[in-house]
């Protein structure tokens, strides 16, 4: 192996494991992969199959195939900040003509759909939201005997095909950092991974685009496409639970500094708020994928088999909602353990501040009592010099006014006992009074026929 593919790894993201694909046998010369409108916006794939388990590159014509033969065409809409209407108009110049208006509103508008449209089955899972958010997952397919037109938003991990052969997967792996034995250091062979690029294969839940069965026919073409959008949203579930056991063990360990970030920068109400969308994509695809799959066992040409992996698919879709459904109890824990532990040093703080009004406050008073000027002061006789008892008849002043706040403030509640006292009273009269006719009764008790006449 060539010195350039010794080692990977230096800056990797789904894209590069798709670059590993080289040259496939093409139908056709050309084979263009962006609109002409626009350009390096849209990517494009148009492949035919043959039926027997081969697959060739073709033009771009939206012709559908014949016989055996069933074309694909993949449309794949950039991931950024753009409306709907921006996403229509990259189909429209993409797939129109031969497809009508109806076609291409079928397949991009959002929410979860399934139905026949002009003659062909078309089904969508379009979530809502902004198109650059990692929560936001759109695939549409429409589908006829003999071809397959699908759209996603952003690339999707495996949907596509490359060479047998060139799978990473398939390799040999081997550490950054080289052995020594005996002293002497010992190259290993292999291909070379970096930790970062280990950590992102950890984070897929399927094989590379290399190891993709080729479909032998339409059904297990979307068997196929519906399969790579559920190990999407299965990826995107892993690295989620990968992130939040990092996040649990930096918050063992952490300190001050680090959970206030957290609660400064809103991080668990964020993702709480993508779980919630990652639901309703998980939500429309159980509305939709069982009535794909019975509208397509109707379908002579659709396999008996390929129905069976539809219900497994199914299955798995709502094993994965139960997933993330722990999750967001996990997000929900660990926020709550936050909020805790903010209220706790809330409450720490009060606990201090107490503590000076305990010293300041006795201050306050007696500095606020013996700095009275009583000079002045009515009902006091004080607008008689002469007199000396003017500060004495202040505090009695205050005093009555302190008697009065107190009486206003325990009123209530020495109304409330009071009342309950007397309401007591009067169960304990009443219970009394029923017992005494109680214990006179047995004297006018008739026996008549074996029973006792109360």
């Amino acid at each position: 192996m060539m010195q350039q593919q010794d080692r990977i790894g230096e800056e990797v993201d789904e894209t590069d494991l798709e670059s590993l694909t080289s040259s496939v046998p093409r139908r056709d010369a050309s084979h263009r992969f962006s609109s002409h409108q626009f350009s390096g916006m849209v990517r494009q794939r148009a492949y035919i199959f043959d039926g027997d388990g081969k697959y060739y590159n073709k033009e771009w014509d939206l012709a559908e195939g014949t016989g055996k033969e069933f074309c694909w065409y993949h449309v794949e809409l950039p991931k950024g900040n753009q409306k709907l209407s921006q996403s229509a108009q990259h189909l429209i110049d993409a797939l129109c003509p031969p497809l009508k208006l109806q076609d291409i509103l079928s397949l991009v508008s959002n929410g979860p759909f399934c139905g026949h449209v002009d003659g062909a089955l078309v089904f969508r899972v379009n979530s809502p939201g902004p198109a650059s958010s990692s929560f936001t997952f759109k695939i549409a397919a429409r589908i006829t005997e003999n071809s397959v037109i699908t759209v996603s938003l952003g690339r999707v991990p495996r949907l596509g095909f490359s060479p047998m052969g060139q799978s990473l997967l398939s390799e040999v792996p081997s550490v950054d950092s080289p052995s020594y034995y005996r002293g002497e250091r010992k190259e290993r062979s292999g291909i070379v991974i970096e930790e970062h690029v280990l950590e992102f294969l950890l984070t897929m839940n399927h094989s590379e685009e290399a190891d993709n069965p080729v479909p032998t026919s339409v059904s297990n073409l979307v068997v196929h496409i519906i399969d790579t959008h559920v190990d999407q949203l299965q990826d995107v579930v892993t690295k989620l639970e990968i992130e939040l056991d990092a996040v649990e063990l930096e918050m063992d360990r952490g300190g001050f500094a680090m959970k206030k970030q957290m609660l400064d920068d809103r991080r668990f109400p964020k993702l709480h708020l993508n779980l919630q969308r990652l639901l309703q994509v998980i939500a429309h695809g159980e509305q939709v994928f069982p009535r794909v799959k019975e509208k397509c066992s109707t379908k002579p040409w659709f396999l008996a088999e390929d129905i069976n992996s539809l219900e497994e698919l199914i299955g798995r879709l709502r094993r994965l909602k139960e997933n993330v459904g722990f999750i967001a109890n996990r997000v929900t824990a660990i926020q709550a353990g936050l909020d805790s532990w903010q209220a706790e040093q809330i409450n720490r703080k009060l606990y201090y501040l107490s503590f000076l009004s305990i010293i300041f406050l006795p201050l306050s008073i007696i500095t606020g009592v013996f700095g009275m000027n009583v000079g002045g002061v009515p009902w006091t006789g004080q607008d008689k010099p002469e007199l000396g008892d003017g500060f004495r008849n202040v505090m009695y002043i205050c005093l009555i006014m302190l008697i009065l706040v107190l009486c206003c403030f325990g009123f209530p509640a020495l109304y409330g006992r009071i009342a309950s006292w007397w309401r007591m009273r009067d169960m304990k009269r009443s219970w009394s009074l029923n017992r005494r006719s109680f214990q006179k009764r047995p004297n006018i008790v008739q026996e008549r026929r074996g029973y006792l006449r109360l």
